[in-house]
């Protein structure tokens, strides 16, 4: 694997943070160097999270400039649009197809976009649209939603599927590993079935 460089955008209490931690462990487990920086930005519920992972075989700085992102790893539709310019042109974009309105939508300041997938698409041509959060909810936790999307990203790439197990058993709290791990195969079955 050539230096790969993962951007992940959330909104707080989605996990974005564990997600980083499963992706670089992942990594580190599969013989690569990795770098993870995490950017909480408004980490509270709701506030808009970003981390950065970078995995390769030399890797120095964590940081993703605009327009070096290989992969956009997104957990809410708005933020994939709020920060799909630090994705490549040829840059992977996942996105949860999930609205969560933020502070200034809420009290009325400003509207939620419209059409987002679609202003998503018009930029970029890689984009995959999935429903972590259904998926999570058939699986009795809405906060599983993240390991779905690591299941997903997980199925593109050349590190071994056991190996993904690993980290999840190391990252993750005991009580939730058996849901993390059924998580984790469902992102994984939904990369292998899907089509744009």
């Amino acid at each position: 694997m050539s230096n790969v460089s993962i951007m992940i955008a959330g909104v707080g209490g989605q996990g974005t943070l564990l997600t980083s931690r499963v992706l670089g462990t992942a990594a580190v487990k599969a013989g690569y160097d990795v770098k993870v920086s995490e950017v909480h930005g408004m980490a509270q519920r709701g506030g808009s999270v970003i981390t950065y992972v970078k995995i390769g075989e030399n890797v120095n700085s964590p940081v993703i400039e605009k327009g070096e992102a290989d992969i956009l790893l997104c957990f809410e539709k708005l933020e994939a649009l709020r920060w799909l310019e630090y994705a490549k042109k040829d840059g992977a974009i996942v996105v949860n197809d999930q609205r969560i309105d933020p502070m200034p939508v809420i009290i009325g300041r400003e509207k939620y976009p419209d059409d987002i997938i679609s202003k998503i698409k018009a930029n970029r041509s890689n984009v995959f649209t999935i429903d972590a959060l259904e998926t999570a909810k058939e699986l009795g936790n809405i906060r599983a939603l993240n390991i779905v999307m690591v299941g997903f990203l997980a199925n593109k790439t050349d590190i071994r599927r056991e190996i993904w197990y690993e980290a999840i058993r190391e990252t993750v709290k005991a009580k939730f590993l058996d849901l993390n791990l059924k998580a984790f195969d469902e992102g994984y079955k939904m990369a292998e079935s899907y089509s744009n």
